[in-house]
C-alpha cells in the first residue's frame, strides 16, 4: 500500500502522540512526541522541517520524522523518526529521511544534518546510512528509555562541505583513536595533526567558588538570550537551556539541558567564557549527577586544545568527532567539533547492536575509556 508525504498539520497531534507511543512506549524522553504545546510550536516553527506518512483515503499516520533547525544555525538535528508498528519493513523510515535530506540538504537550506540513533538493533543505523548518513561515534550510556541506551551519532553533509574544513595544528593525545577511525570512515586526512600531551589543569583555589543550581526554565532561557545573543558562543546548537549553574562569588555561570525523563544533560554555554568554568568541571558535572543526570556531554571545538584537555582531566572521554560541523563567522570554511561525554553509570555493551560502519567506532570509544580509566601496569623485573 502506497502513502503520501506532507508536513504534519496541528490537526495530527493527537494522532502523533499515540504513534510514538506505540513505538516508544512512556518512556520516550523528547517533548516532539510527548508535549502537545511544544509539538504545535515545533510544526508552525519556519526552522523545522515535519513529515509524516499518511494512509491513503483515511489519512492515518503510519509515520513521522522531522529535521529541527534554528535561527542563524545551518545544522539540523533528524529525530522523531518513528514508524508504526503494524507499517514496519515497508521502507517508509527510508522514504521519509529521503524526503527530508532531499528539501534541507540538497536544496542547499543546510549545511549539515546529524541524528543520533539507537544501538538496540542495526535497523535504524542501516536506515540512516542507505540516506548517505556516516557514522561519527558512540555515545555511552545517552540516554535512559526504561533502562541505559547507547546511542550512535552520524550526520550527512551537503556536497562540497567537508573539502572546506579548517586545519588544526594539534590534539590532546587521547584524541588519537578517534580521529583515525573518523579520518578511515569519511576519507580524511589527520595524519598532519600533532598528537601532543594533555594540559595540565591548574590546581583550583582552596577558596573556591561554591556551585548553585537554578532550574526555572524560563528565566534561564531569557538570561541565556540576554548573555549569548549570538549562537556562535554556544558549545551545543539546537539545546535550549532550562538549568543554570552558577558560582556564589558570581565568577562564572554554566547553562545546561537537563532531561529528566532521559536522565542526560548537555552543556550548552558558559559566561563570560568557556575558560572560566574549565576548573570547576568536576564538581559542575558532581552537581548534575546529583541532579539525575546519568550521562553529561559537551562539543568542544577541536581546535582548543586547552579546553580538550580540561575535559580529559575530569574523565570526559572523546566520543565522537563531528567534521566541518560550524562555519567561521565570516563564513570561510568550517571548524570541526569533539562530543566529550562521562557518564556516571556502569557501562555495558553487552546488549549493544551496531553495524558493521559503527564498530570501529566502539572500539575507539573502548581505546579512549581504557586510557582513561585502566591504570598503565608495570611488570617489575
Amino acid at each position: 500500500m502506497t502513502v503520501t508525504i506532507d508536513r504534519a498539520t496541528p490537526a495530527d497531534i493527537a494522532e502523533l502522540r499515540q504513534l510514538y507511543y506505540a513505538v516508544y512506549g512512556p518512556h520516550y524522553p523528547t517533548a516532539l512526541g510527548t508535549d502537545p504545546a511544544e509539538m504545535s510550536r515545533l510544526i508552525a516553527d519556519p526552522h523545522t522541517l515535519w513529515l509524516v506518512a499518511r494512509h491513503p483515503g483515511s489519512g492515518g499516520l503510519a509515520a513521522s520524522a522531522a529535521v529541527h533547525g534554528e535561527a542563524g544555525s545551518r545544522v539540523g538535528r533528524l529525530e522523531g523518526l518513528a514508524v508504526h508498528p503494524e507499517r514496519r519493513s515497508g521502507g517508509l523510515a527510508h522514504a521519509l529521511t529521503d524526503e527530508l535530506c532531499r528539501r534541507t540538504l540538497e536544496t542547499g537550506r543546510l549545511d549539515s544534518v546529524y541524528a543520533t540513533v539507537r544501538t538496540v538493533s542495526a535497523g535504524p543505523q542501516r536506515v540512516v546510512s542507505r540516506n548517505g548518513f556516516r557514522p561519527m561515534g558512540v555515545l555511552p550510556n545517552a540516554v535512559d528509555l526504561n533502562s541505559r541506551e547507547s546511542l550512535a551519532l552520524y550526520a550527512r553533509h551537503s556536497p562540497g562541505v567537508l573539502d572546506r574544513r579548517l586545519p588544526v595544528a594539534e590534539v590532546p593525545a587521547p584524541l588519537g583513536p578517534l580521529l583515525r577511525t573518523v579520518g578511515a570512515s569519511l576519507g580524511i586526512d589527520y595524519g598532519h595533526v600533532r598528537r601532543t600531551a594533555p594540559k595540565t589543569a591548574p590546581a583550583r583555589p582552596t577558596t573556591a567558588a561554591r556551585l548553585e543550581m537554578i532550574e526555572a526554565p524560563s528565566f534561564v532561557r531569557r538570561r541565556f538570550h540576554e548573555r549569548f545573543p549570538d549562537s556562535e558562543r554556544w558549545f551545543y546548537p539546537l539545546h535550549t537551556p532550562n538549568a543554570l549553574l552558577a558560582s556564589d562569588d558570581d565568577s562564572f555561570e554554566v547553562y545546561a539541558y537537563l532531561n529528566r525523563t532521559g536522565r542526560y544533560c548537555s552543556l550548552i554555554a558558559a559566561a563570560p567564557d568557556p575558560a572560566a568554568a574549565a576548573d570547576y568541571l568536576e564538581p559542575i558535572t558532581r552537581t548534575l549527577t546529583r541532579a539525575g543526570a546519568g550521562y553529561v556531554e559537551a562539543l568542544v571545538p577541536l581546535s582548543e586544545h586547552g579546553a580538550l584537555s580540561a575535559f580529559l582531566a575530569q574523565g570526559f572521554i572523546p566520543s565522537a568527532l563531528y567534521p566541518a560541523m560550524r562555519p567561521q563567522p565570516d563564513g570561510d570554511g568550517f571548524h570541526d567539533y569533539v562530543v566529550m561525554s562521562r557518564t556516571a553509570e556502569q557501562i555495558d555493551f553487552r546488549e549493544v547492536v551496531v553495524d558493521a560502519p559503527l564498530q570501529p567506532f566502539l572500539d575507539a570509544y573502548a581505546a579512549a575509556w581504557a586510557s582513561t580509566y585502566l591504570p598503565t601496569l608495570e611488570v617489575a623485573s
